[in-house]
């Protein structure tokens, strides 16, 4: 008989008492929480790498696909901003220089300026708003084209795809570039009288930069024009 049974056996018989080491009972009850608890930490060490994943090719194409239909519709936006402000450019142009015509022949001085003889003095408001609002809507829509990412290179290749997005981007820096010289000369044109500029002694260089500004206006509305119609259509 082992030492604990006697002991136990004698116990009630001689009147003995026995006391058990509390510590012995609680030591299983505590062993199990403590490996759980491991277990748990363990396993929270295998999850985080998880979350911290880079995102998948598949993920990536969707939020291109997210983005670029935001693309899409602001630039459209933005070539109807521009195609308004192409045209009252136009209007302004021709009331103060006509076409190609010496100061006694435009129609500011001969008194049939469009929309009144109003746009022949001060600040062209209708154009000055619809170019700043076109130069917002550019900025953002231009801004979004580099968020777009192209985890599949979508733009290599010799695919019709491919080569539409390719000519896309050639004519993105070119329309860019538009943007800023526009947005150059129409500052120096806009503040000709603080350069020392005016319409009586420097009408032909007036005329010559608002002619040039005109001009990249034109380039630089048909460069976006082709890039959204090879995206779109």
């Amino acid at each position: 008989m082992g030492t604990l049974a006697a002991l136990l056996v004698a116990t009630p018989i001689f009147g003995l008492s026995l006391d058990v080491d509390a510590s012995l009972s609680i030591a299983p009850v505590t062993a199990a929480p403590i490996v759980a608890a491991e277990e748990v930490a363990g396993a929270g060490d295998d999850v985080a790498p998880e979350a911290d994943a880079e995102p998948t090719v598949a993920e990536l194409m969707q939020q291109r696909g997210r983005i670029g239909q935001i693309h899409k519709w602001m630039g459209i936006g933005t070539w109807a901003s521009m195609t308004v402000t192409l045209f009252l450019g136009w209007i302004q142009y021709y009331n103060l220089y006509g076409f190609f015509s010496s100061l006694e022949d435009t129609p500011c001085v001969q008194g049939d300026a469009v929309f009144g003889q109003g746009q022949c003095t001060g600040t062209p408001v209708p154009h000055l708003a619809s170019s700043i609002l076109t130069t917002a809507l550019y900025s953002v829509t231009f801004g979004l084209s580099y968020r777009m990412p192209d985890p599949m290179n979508l733009s290599e290749g010799n695919g019709d795809y491919a080569r539409n997005l390719r000519l896309h981007k050639i004519l993105r820096w070119v329309h860019f570039a538009g943007m800023i010289a526009q947005i150059g000369l129409g500052v120096v044109v806009a503040n000709a009288s603080r350069l020392g500029l005016d319409r009586t002694n420097d009408y032909g260089t007036l005329q010559a930069l608002s002619t040039v500004h005109m001009g990249i206006g034109m380039v630089t509305w048909g460069a976006l024009t082709w890039a959204g119609t090879i995206m779109v259509f």
